[in-house]
């Protein structure tokens, strides 16, 4: 890394330049891990304010782009016309279209690898999150794959974690779900773990592990107070197996892919087609 080179740099030179002018064995100690200190300080607060400035570009990126995608949806919800399944589709190719230009942007920040020793796993974050939005599940397992201290994805966030839970429950590894879920949960304290409550729930019954499932709800309910993993735990509770739902976690749970989120009906317009009463 060119800041740590530097600064061990930095760091020589001062420490030679003590003993050439005989400095005391304390100043010269003093001087060389100041030469180290000062540099990486330095170099680390300009390449911040450098990342920082195309992360803010990116976001507002990312909010021009939603805010247009909103003010269709209003559009179309205000005045109702033509089919909806062609207005969804249209909404979810806009969609698709922010993530790809917003996937294709993260290669801005490839230049500060060579500066900021955790800048290759932030970059391995952001492509994680928008390769998982489109779909491409099979880049998403590589970048899951990548092992290392400055390689591998943060798992920071629950959505993170539940996207790798997903993952490795579609590949088949259920011993690696549990393994994730209980290393990272712990770390999630109230309501913040409630994504992961609901995902491990639904694995467990998804495998026809219901009993599993209500022991670990009994448990996230008193922990989140959440709504949803409380009514599931009831339902489990009373035998009613079928009525287990992860729908009241909104797009949050549906953002996961394992389900499909129910289709809005089609708005029927009264009147005929030039706006006139029928008799």
């Amino acid at each position: 890394m060119f800041a740590l080179l530097i600064s061990v740099i930095v760091s020589a030179a001062t420490v030679i330049a003590c003993i050439v002018f005989h400095v005391g064995l304390g100043g010269t100690i003093a001087g060389g891990i100041a030469g180290f200190i000062i540099p990486q300080f330095l170099i680390g607060f300009i390449v911040r304010k450098k990342i920082k400035t195309i992360q803010n570009e990116l976001q507002a990126m990312l909010l021009t782009g939603r805010e247009k995608v909103n003010r269709k949806v209003q559009q179309f919800q205000n005045r109702p016309v033509g089919n909806i399944k062609q207005m969804q589709r249209q909404i979810e190719n806009d969609q698709k279209a922010i993530v790809t230009e917003a996937l294709a942007f993260t290669a801005r920040f490839e230049p500060f690898k060579k500066w900021s020793l955790l800048m290759g796993r932030q970059i391995a974050t952001m492509r994680l999150q928008f390769l998982y939005q489109l779909k491409d599940f099979e880049a998403v397992d590589q970048i899951l794959a990548k092992g290392g201290l400055f390689r591998g994805p943060m798992m920071m966030e629950p959505m993170l974690v539940a996207m790798k839970m997903a993952r490795q429950y579609k590949n088949g590894d259920l011993k690696g779900v549990e393994k994730t879920f209980k290393r990272h949960v712990k770390w999630f304290r109230g309501n913040r773990g409630t994504l992961l409550y609901a995902l491990m729930s639904w694995i467990y019954m998804a495998e026809g592990e219901s009993e599993k499932a209500r022991l670990l709800l009994e448990k996230a309910k008193e922990i989140t107070a959440d709504k949803t993993l409380a009514r599931n735990w009831e339902m489990l509770a009373n035998r009613k197996d079928r009525q287990f739902s992860n729908a009241g976690l909104g797009e949050e749970w549906y953002g996961l892919y394992l389900e499909n989120p129910p289709r809005p009906k089609q708005q029927k317009i009264r009147g005929n087609a030039g706006g006139g009463r029928r008799f």
